[in-house]
């Protein structure tokens, strides 16, 4: 079987090689060079060198999404990993309907983004109307109408990362933890959670790349409202592209910078994750 695999290996891998490298490895690789140029589109790039990174930090829109981003990244995994683990631990605890409830929690993740930021837009605008203000009102009211929606639609999704990790505990650690004398809360502390780090690191993982990558909802629910104050780093890139002429070349810088900063993140918090699941 080894010799077969080995002989037809290049057969199977190739077609899908060469799907990645021209969808991604050279598209990315490009947008690395048309970082350093000028351009309107590919053919007229005139390399310009580091003026374009040299824009960006010096740009207040970039340095504002950014930190706009990283609070909003902050504040959705916290809430959505500790919801979605507190509905995964109650909906193992052989309640009537849990499939049910399974289910409903889960369908939001269903729904497209852009159809996504304006059914919430409607909703948090018809609540604020009452007080006679919107979600563009200020960047506070932005935020938190951001983090509603994002709990909203990954709850359900994290939730059922955290049942499957909750169900492979063996029952017998907890019948012998029982036994010994351990309460609901100690054995939750120092059973359940150990035992569930890897489903923790992956939701952690899908929830903070979610989180720093969010475009469609943001764009949909205040477009960077008030005055670009509730635009994320996603949204700043994409209107550096389209809404201002010549700044190409600035855009793409962002785009790179933007990707280094995600890629440090997400590898900081998979060591650190990663590490907790050998140390329990």
């Amino acid at each position: 079987m080894q010799k077969i695999l080995k002989k037809y290996f290049a057969f199977f891998v190739l077609p899908t090689f060469v799907a990645f490298c021209i969808s991604f490895l050279v598209p990315f690789i490009m947008g690395i060079y048309l970082s350093f140029t000028k351009f309107t589109t590919v053919a007229d790039a005139q390399f310009v060198g580091l003026s374009n990174y040299i824009k960006v930090f010096s740009n207040d829109e970039f340095i504002n999404a950014l930190f706009f981003t990283v609070k909003f990244a902050v504040v959705s995994t916290i809430t959505v990993n500790i919801l979605a683990f507190t509905f995964a631990y109650l909906l193992t605890r052989k309640l009537k309907g849990t499939n049910v409830f399974r289910t409903i929690f889960f369908m939001p993740n269903l729904i497209g983004g852009i159809v996504l930021g304006y059914i919430w837009q409607i909703i948090i605008n018809g609540v604020l109307s009452h007080f006679n203000v919107n979600l563009t009102y200020s960047a506070s009211y932005g935020f938190w109408g951001l983090v509603i929606m994002m709990n909203w639609q990954l709850i359900g999704y994290m939730m059922i990362i955290y049942i499957a990790g909750i169900q492979n505990i063996p029952n017998d650690l907890i019948e012998a933890a029982k036994i010994d004398g351990a309460s609901k809360s100690q054995i939750l502390r120092k059973v359940t959670i150990p035992l569930v780090m890897p489903s923790v690191t992956i939701c952690l993982f899908l929830t903070i790349s979610n989180a720093f990558k969010l475009f469609d909802q943001n764009l949909a629910l205040t477009d960077g409202a008030p005055s670009g104050a509730t635009s994320m780093l996603a949204l700043d890139i994409y209107k550096t592209f389209y809404s201002r002429n010549g700044w190409e070349g600035v855009g793409q810088a962002k785009a790179v910078i933007f990707f280094i900063i995600v890629a440090i993140i997400m590898i900081i918090q998979l060591n650190i994750t990663r590490k907790k699941e050998v140390e329990s």
